[in-house]
């Protein structure tokens, strides 16, 4: 575990913070879980604390071209939609909170020789790249506001988030499943690309 807790900083509920995250920027303020289940009818996401207990869930409806996203707390409350749009040279996904609050990523995160992505409509940025398995979310003062981690080889797609401010963490979830859906993306991309390279 030494090198890998190090690097990748993915941890299971109940461990740990990860060292670089605490030498760097101290004890998380919280931090929150995810797991992910691929059915037919929808592509649904469950986030929970470090007690296991689900505090949002994500569900996506399938076949979506625009891979629309609902997130809701435990009790059933709105937190934010998601929408993919579709344009020539990369995608793009637009979270609308429940607040009104609009923001968009887009999938030039995934340029590996680029590891910094600006969330328009927040000022905030997103560091790191799908190879590193972290990513890194800073405000627009340069304050840390939250650290993801993904865990290597998991057939659930699993996640782990430290929060240093809670006070966004509506938006830090809505942040993390986007993140998850384009990662997806990339991978199914790249797995037909693949496939259609290998049958040439």
């Amino acid at each position: 575990m030494g090198v890998f807790s190090k690097h990748l900083r993915y941890r299971e509920a109940g461990e740990q913070a990860n060292v670089n995250n605490v030498e760097r920027f101290g004890e998380p303020v919280k931090s929150l879980f995810t797991s992910t289940k691929v059915w037919t009818l929808h592509h649904h996401i469950d986030i929970m604390d470090d007690q296991n207990r689900v505090v949002y869930q994500a569900n996506t409806k399938f076949p979506s071209l625009h891979d629309k996203t609902d997130i809701q707390d435990a009790d059933g409350n709105q937190v934010a939609h998601i929408e993919r749009k579709l344009f020539t040279l990369h995608e793009r996904h637009f979270v609308t909170m429940a607040d009104g609050t609009q923001f968009e990523l887009s999938n030039e995160l995934f340029h590996l020789i680029k590891d910094i992505t600006n969330i328009e409509g927040l000022g905030w940025q997103l560091r790191g790249n799908i190879a590193g398995l972290n990513f890194e979310l800073y405000d627009r003062e340069g304050g840390v506001i939250a650290v993801i981690g993904q865990k290597l080889f998991s057939i659930h797609d699993k996640y782990c988030i430290d929060i240093y401010q809670p006070e966004h963490e509506h938006t830090i979830v809505a942040i993390l499943v986007t993140l998850q859906h384009m990662i997806r993306d990339r991978e199914n991309a790249s797995g037909a690309s693949s496939s259609s390279s290998s049958s040439n």
